[in-house]
């Protein structure tokens, strides 16, 4: 029995060791793939702030933290499980399901784009769509849909997580996929919280400061809400080159490369206008067309969800609008 004991003793340290250079591996491989999906990081933390345009300042973060909420139940109880077991059993799906996403996404850039166009007739397509003018159900409605835009780019963000562990073990790839969840939101809105409310900071320091101090805070109380019309204009921008390059991708992984390799060929003709902007010229480009055939797609489904508006709205049960 003792010596049992001691070996197992023995056998302590070893096992420790392991498990350090399992945390230490997931760790590496958490980093990896967070950097290789940096780029929809970024887009999502450019969409997120177009929520909280023009809503009363102590709604912002209550909202935030809604969305932030929204977006982890997203990663770890939906998307987790889901990448887990396409990956196992049908990963020829989850190409066909970004596709839908992506054409969700050209939808709400498409349509944002056309409230900046035409208000009016925006606001009356929305008020068909939603069927509600209550200032509260407005409000869960907006969280509703900032939560499904993030479903669509956390599910971007987690299959290209999926895709750099696609070879570890089932543990490994949830553990990291985890990680990578709950960093990814962290830091998106923990950032988008702090763009927000930095009109309050400013504030504060231009009441209570002199000086340089006073000054910058008086900056900021001007310059935030325009920064943050320019921030929702780019998250606008950010959702049709997201969406539109998830269909042309996702074309090319189905087989049909045509329009993959038109739009190449097209910002190769581009780009060798300059010696010096190659590789800026190239990826401008690219990203100007997808989001062009983005609003194609979004403009469409505007179409075809306008015009049926009214059988939602009579399918719709009496109680939702009372939310």
């Amino acid at each position: 029995m003792a010596t049992g004991l001691l070996a197992l003793l023995d056998d302590v340290p070893a096992i420790a060791k392991l498990a350090a250079a399992s945390l230490d591996d997931v760790a590496a491989q958490t980093a990896k793939a967070g950097a290789k999906a940096a780029g929809v990081v970024i887009d999502d933390a450019a969409v997120t702030p177009r929520y909280v345009v023009g809503l009363s300042p102590a709604r912002e973060l209550p909202i935030i933290a809604k969305i932030a909420l929204g977006s982890l139940k997203n990663k770890l109880l939906f998307l987790l499980p889901a990448c887990i077991f396409l990956g196992y059993f049908a990963p020829w799906a989850i190409t066909p399901l970004l596709m839908v996403g992506g054409v969700y996404l050209c939808y709400e850039g498409a349509e944002k784009l056309y409230e900046a166009i035409a208000p009016h007739d925006a606001h009356k397509h929305e008020a068909a769509v939603l069927g509600t003018s209550d200032p509260v159900a407005l409000e869960n409605q907006k969280v509703a849909g900032a939560i499904r835009t993030d479903f669509i780019l956390s599910a971007e963000i987690m299959t290209l997580t999926l895709a750099n562990v696609a070879t570890s073990n089932i543990y490994r790839q949830s553990a990291v996929l985890a990680s990578v969840g709950i960093l990814i939101t962290l830091a998106v809105y923990g950032v988008v919280a702090l763009i927000v409310k930095a009109d309050d900071v400013g504030l504060a320091l231009a009441r209570s400061s002199t000086g340089i101090v006073r000054a910058l805070g008086r900056s900021l109380v001007v310059g935030v809400p325009v920064s943050l019309n320019i921030l929702a204009t780019i998250g606008t921008a950010a959702m049709l080159w997201v969406g539109g390059s998830i269909l042309v991708h996702g074309l090319a992984e189905l087989g049909f490369h045509g329009t993959e390799h038109f739009i190449d060929e097209i910002a190769e003709g581009v780009s060798a206008a300059s010696a010096y902007l190659t590789g800026v010229l190239h990826w401008t480009t690219t990203s100007a067309i997808q989001a062009g055939l983005a609003i194609l797609i979004g403009g469409t489904a505007i179409l075809l969800v306008h015009a049926s508006a009214p059988l939602i709205s009579r399918l719709r049960p009496k109680s939702a609008t009372h939310i």
